[in-house]
């Protein structure tokens, strides 16, 4: 009897025009899934260029301009997959807003605009993707958490708090949406060359960075891009409620030149 070819994998990831959001669209173009984003860019140039891109490494793409802030369109990306292509396999929570801002100069406003962005989008893309998820009994979910969060900088308390929240967001969902057969996981990036970063980078930060990651290198997005594909694959079927660090050692490194005996 003649085997059926693997159907492609139905991805949708949010935050998808740039940064680690692009790079893992186009790595999972280049192993044949379909997929699906969500930018917030209003220039149609972008999401026709990422297209192409995707079309070009062998992908099929769906790539909508939309805001996870707003419930509607995380919403309508959604339903919109599951009703083009049957249903949703992967569903990576990307979307992200950087604050390098003092504690004390920080006002409700800044907090929950951060917090908004930052947390309730994951937390909209969560729901939209267990809602398709639940029902097939199969499915799983990866958040892109930060090593930020056991390695705070000073000045980020808004960012490193958001990103904390994703962690917990992870684990608690990990223990809900099991029995379902949805896994939920998250991938943290320690430094990143990413249009992100470079809003707050300097030629003396990636210096630190540099010195203080075992690796000696600052990571690109492609790199980051493979361990979310791997955590989102069969080959992690096993593996739920996780923070996978992606950084180099960046975390480990407490070395701050002890004498020697």
């Amino acid at each position: 009897m003649t085997e059926m070819p693997p159907s492609p994998l139905r991805v949708v990831i949010t935050g998808v025009s740039r940064g680690i959001g692009r790079a893992t669209a186009l790595a999972y173009a280049d192993a044949g899934a379909r997929v699906a984003g969500l930018h917030r860019g209003s220039d149609a140039g972008v999401s026709d260029g990422l297209s192409a891109a995707i079309r070009e490494r062998g992908g099929e793409p769906l790539i909508r301009v939309g805001d996870t802030k707003n419930t509607a369109d995380v919403d309508a990306l959604a339903d919109e997959v599951a009703a083009e292509w049957g249903g949703i396999d992967v569903w990576v929570n990307n979307a992200a807003r950087l604050l390098v801002q003092p504690f004390l100069s920080m006002d409700d406003h800044d907090w929950m605009d951060l917090l908004d962005s930052n947390l309730g989008g994951y937390i909209r893309g969560c729901r939209a993707a267990a809602r398709h998820m639940v029902p097939a009994g199969t499915g799983s979910i990866v958040n892109i958490s930060s090593a930020v969060d056991p390695f705070p900088p000073t000045d980020m308390t808004g960012y490193v708090t958001a990103k904390g929240g994703i962690a917990g967001l992870t684990r608690s969902l990990a223990v809900e949406l099991g029995p379902h057969g949805v896994r939920v996981n998250s991938v943290a990036p320690g430094a990143t060359e990413t249009p992100l970063n470079d809003e707050s980078w300097n030629d003396e930060v990636r210096a630190t960075y540099r010195e203080r990651i075992p690796l000696r290198r600052i990571a690109e997005a492609d790199e980051v891009a493979a361990a979310i594909l791997m955590m989102g694959s069969e080959s992690a079927r096993y593996v739920t409620g996780q923070v996978l660090l992606v950084d180099g050692g960046l975390t480990l490194n407490g070395s701050v030149g002890h004498k020697r005996n």
